[in-house]
């Protein structure tokens, strides 16, 4: 590929995937996968639950590695440079890759010391004035700041689900990330405090590169600009999330999308 082209290419996509095999033992849970994921939008993982959607979304940020049995070949590279390479750092690599998981969990600390953790240990803050002002940031950015700027120091744990989730995503954002993966964030929330996640990310993807795994077929199309399906291991297609719910050209995307399976 001549240089211009590869130049290009790497400003298409943000996280590119490179025949990715994700195997736990002997059982060999991801094949070939290719994708190329592109930046500042939002692009979902869909599929029947074991499909290999959120196995893939942990490869991103090298969660797996925590996984004794769990080897991941192929070669996943973010701004063209590849992520699992021995010089890269994985506790670096999860400040670039933000994590939101299936349940809020927040820390055992006040609403505060939760924001304030990542940069701290991150060394993201010169003194408390600057820190104060991430904090303030990080939540204002998560739509939670004019519900807790008042008692910061209570924990985090006494707010409402749909507030710990957004206490998390602004955990994410505080050490200012490039990409924010999202497995199911809002499967355990109630329908106010999911629109409330989904209006949050359609506000922050302008300034992140979100992957969202989402069991919800209407989240998927409200939220997303990319889709891209697994089935069984395998990624069966992506693209343009109104193409891919309106004319997919798979059989087993419409099929699932229809509900037949899943």
């Amino acid at each position: 590929m001549p240089a211009t082209t590869k130049v290009a290419a790497m400003n298409l996509s943000k996280i590119s995937a490179r025949d990715v095999q994700v195997y736990y033992g002997d059982k060999h849970a991801l094949k070939d996968v290719n994708i190329e994921i592109r930046p500042r939008s939002v692009t979902a993982f869909i599929g029947p639950s074991g499909c290999g959607k959120s196995t893939f979304l942990r490869c991103i940020n090298r969660m797996n590695d925590t996984i004794a049995s769990c080897r991941v070949e192929g070669n996943i590279a973010i701004d063209g440079e590849d992520i699992y390479d021995p010089k890269v750092d994985p506790v670096q690599l999860r400040a670039k890759v933000g994590m939101v998981f299936q349940k809020p969990n927040p820390f055992p600390k006040s609403i505060y010391e939760n924001v304030a953790y990542g940069p701290r240990i991150h060394g993201l803050a010169r003194n408390k004035s600057e820190l104060d002002d991430i904090v303030a940031s990080a939540l204002q950015k998560a739509g939670l700041w004019n519900e807790v700027k008042d008692r910061l120091e209570s924990p985090g744990t006494g707010l409402s689900g749909g507030q710990q989730q957004r206490l998390c995503i602004a955990r994410a954002v505080a050490v200012s990330p490039e990409v924010i993966l999202m497995d199911e964030p809002c499967s355990a929330l109630d329908p106010i405090a999911t629109a409330k996640v989904e209006e949050l990310i359609h506000e922050i993807r302008e300034n992140f590169t979100i992957v969202i795994v989402t069991h919800s077929m209407q989240q998927a199309a409200r939220v997303s600009q990319r889709t891209a399906m697994f089935h069984l291991g395998n990624l069966v297609e992506e693209n343009d999330t109104d193409k891919m719910f309106t004319n997919p050209d798979d059989q087993r995307t419409q099929d699932y999308i229809m509900g037949r399976f899943g």
